[in-house]
This record gives C-alpha cells, sequence and structure tokens, in this order.
C-alpha cells in the first residue's frame, strides 16, 4: 500500500511502564500503544507510522514526533486529535498534528535532540518522585559535575559511552551543548529540593549514551575519577567501557527541532 498523505505528530508520554519505544514481542511499548489505539479508531482503514527517535525502557519524553502515512486525508485535524486522545492510555497525550508531504523524511531529516536527566541527592526521596528523576544517596560535587559535563561539548570519541557498538556504528558524535543546571524543567510537591538537571543538545545519541554520560558524571561527582582521567575516556584509543550506566527513570526526551 501506497502513502497519499502524511503528517507528524507531536506527543508526550511517561515511560514508566513501558519498555521503551520500539516494538518488542511480548512486552508493551509506546510504539505498539500508539499503533494499538490507531487501528482501532481508524476503523480497518490503512496506515503506517514511523518515530523520529527511540527512547529506553523507562524513558519518558516531554516533546517525541512520530509520521503518520495514510492512504485517505485527515478531514477535521482537531476532531481526529480529540479522539485520538480519548483512547489512548492517560500516560501517552497527543499535543499536535501537522500536514507534510512525501519529501519530508523523518529519519533522514536533520534534527536537534534536548534530554534532561533529573536527579537529586543525599536524601531519601517520596516515592512518588521516582518515575521522574532519581535520587542518588551519597553527595555529589556539582561543580566537577559541571566541569566534566562542559567536556562533552563539540567532537569527541564516545565509543566507551554506548552498549557493545557494531562495527557501522559512527561512534563519533557532536555534542551542541552540556550542562548542569537547576531543575526547573519540572517540579512537584514530592520533589525533593533541591534537584537539578543535566542538559544535554545533539543531533544523534547511541544507545544509552546519555546515561553513560550521567554515570561518568556521577563517578566525577563522588570522585570516584577526576577531570583528566573522564577527558582520556572522549579520546581516540580508549579502549575501556565505562562501568555505571545511571538508572534510566531520570531520563527525559525534552525537545526534538527539525534544521
Amino acid at each position: 500500500m501506497k502513502a497519499s498523505y502524511f503528517y507528524l505528530v507531536h506527543i508526550q508520554y511517561l515511560g514508566y511502564r513501558f519498555h521503551g519505544w520500539a516494538k518488542q514481542p511480548n512486552v508493551k511499548t509506546i510504539h505498539y500503544m500508539i499503533d494499538r489505539t490507531l487501528t482501532f479508531i481508524m476503523e480497518n482503514r490503512w496506515f503506517k507510522t514511523l518515530g523520529a527517535s527511540r527512547t529506553d525502557a523507562m524513558v519518558s519524553s516531554n516533546h517525541g514526533i512520530f509520521e503518520l502515512f495514510l492512504t485517505e486525508p485527515i478531514e477535521d485535524e482537531s476532531a481526529f486529535l480529540e479522539l485520538f486522545n480519548k483512547h489512548l492510555p492517560p500516560d501517552i497525550k497527543v499535543l499536535a498534528i501537522e500536514e507534510t508531504d512525501r519529501h519530508f523524511n523523518i529519519i533522514k531529516t536533520p534534527k536537534q535532540k534536548e534530554y534532561i536527566y533529573l536527579f537529586a541527592f543525599g536524601q531519601k526521596a517520596h516515592p512518588f518522585s521516582s518515575p521522574f528523576l532519581y535520587t542518588f544517596p551519597d553527595a555529589l560535587d556539582l561543580e566537577l559535575m559541571a566541569e566534566g559535563a562542559k567536556m562533552y561539548e563539540g567532537e569527541h570519541e564516545f565509543k566507551a559511552y554506548t552498549k557493545k557498538p557494531k562495527s557501522e556504528t559512527k561512534t563519533v558524535r557532536t555534542i551542541d551543548s552540556a550542562e548542569i543546571v537547576n531543575n526547573t524543567f519540572l517540579t512537584a510537591n514530592f520533589f525533593p529540593s533541591p534537584s537539578y538537571a543535566f542538559r544535554v543538545c545533539g543531533k544523534g545519541f547511541m544507545r544509552n549514551q546519555i546515561r553513560y554520560m550521567m554515570g561518568q558524571l556521577i563517578r566525577l561527582g563522588t570522585h570516584e575519577t577526576d577531570l583528566e582521567a573522564h577527558r582520556k575516556t572522549l579520546q581516540p584509543g580508549f579502549d575501556q567501557h565505562l562501568s555505571l550506566v545511571a538508572p534510566s527513570s531520570g531520563l527525559i526526551l525534552n525537545n526534538i527541532k527539525f534544521a
């Protein structure tokens, strides 16, 4: 079946009870729930969906995008959005729908992705906060972590920051910005106070890359490593694999922007 109509669908979701974006056998994923809902509301009409970005298990998204391919146009986008949201589970929401054309390629079109990793430390947090941020038990040196985050900026070798990269995987990546800031992204009266965010922006990231980046910053914050050793992990020829991957529940795909 060949599509004649093309739409970008903007969504947000809480990933805490899902096994990531991509469909997998015998588990609930975001893509599975979206396609399941569309199958119901489209009433046997053909469709296809393709995401702009994949997220891992328990990772959330404040602004994600997928492309919807149809053989018939959506006559009333507002009504379609309302119907879509009505039948989606409460932890997935459609924000907007916009029409595009056959020349748009959601995978190859240049884009910038902004991720945040929300965290606190040194206290036992309210359990309600666990789907949104991770609380590390030990005291953290935020100043050292901030210096380490800045070292990520620019083009570097990130082979040590992904799990078992394939031979064809491009492990040299460019980070547009990386910083440790106060958490002003999400607030709740049950969040630990203060809380912080590791904010990182780039065109693309490898599997678990940001969680390894955050894990390395935690090692800096607990003085398990230092800035010189941290710098070496980003250089060609570094042949070790980093030991700490930060828990997934603090990671959020905050925004995607197309060039």
